[in-house]
């Protein structure tokens, strides 16, 4: 059976650039370990697979690695997929069903708008090696369903950083979310 996968690149409309997802439209919902070595032959960061339901979509996204309970930018490539292809109408709202729960999507002219569950975080002390793993001292450091979110001093500090990705892979999560005001460096550690 042919099987259609639509790389999207979200966040920018320009080709080549943004962060792109694998889309796969299916008919019915697929064995998760058929899911995961689609998602190694695609060798994206994150491919998603979607399957009709009588109230939207099923959406499951998995890594080269493993598959994530959230992702943002393969949700948004996901909702364009669908109303590019002409699954939904430009007025339809997208649903989705996930892990993390139900998901919507909405076109406003040219932009999508997202609607994801807020994951708010509580203060703690800074797991062994986080610091170390960023090479910088934070002001702030908080725990999240997800991720560890770590304040810094400035922006020049966050732009400056050089994550030791090997090391911050043991601090554990999903990943580390580092920032201070509007300037936000996000590693994902899925692998």
């Amino acid at each position: 059976m042919p099987l259609a996968i639509t790389q999207v690149d979200a966040f920018t409309s320009r080709p080549f650039s943004g962060n792109p997802a694998a889309v796969c439209v299916l008919s019915e919902e697929r064995d998760p370990a058929w899911m995961q070595n689609v998602a190694q032959e695609m060798n994206l960061a994150e491919t998603a697979f979607l399957h009709p339901r009588p109230d939207g979509w099923g959406l499951r996204w998995s890594t080269p690695a493993v598959e994530v309970d959230l992702c943002g930018h393969a949700t948004l490539a996901s909702a364009h997929a669908l109303w590019e292809t002409g699954r939904l109408t430009a007025g339809e709202t997208a649903r989705f069903h996930t892990r993390s729960g139900v998901l919507t999507a909405v076109r406003r002219g040219d932009w999508i708008e997202l609607d994801f569950p807020a994951t708010p975080d509580e203060p703690v002390d800074a797991p062994p090696g986080l610091v170390e793993s960023l090479g910088a001292s934070p002001r702030y450091v908080g725990k999240s369903r997800f991720d560890h979110i770590v304040e810094l001093e400035s922006g020049d500090t966050v732009r400056d950083l050089r994550p030791d990705f090997g090391l911050m892979k043991k601090v554990g999560g999903r990943g580390v979310i580092a920032g201070q005001a509007v300037t936000v460096l996000r590693a994902e550690l899925l692998a």
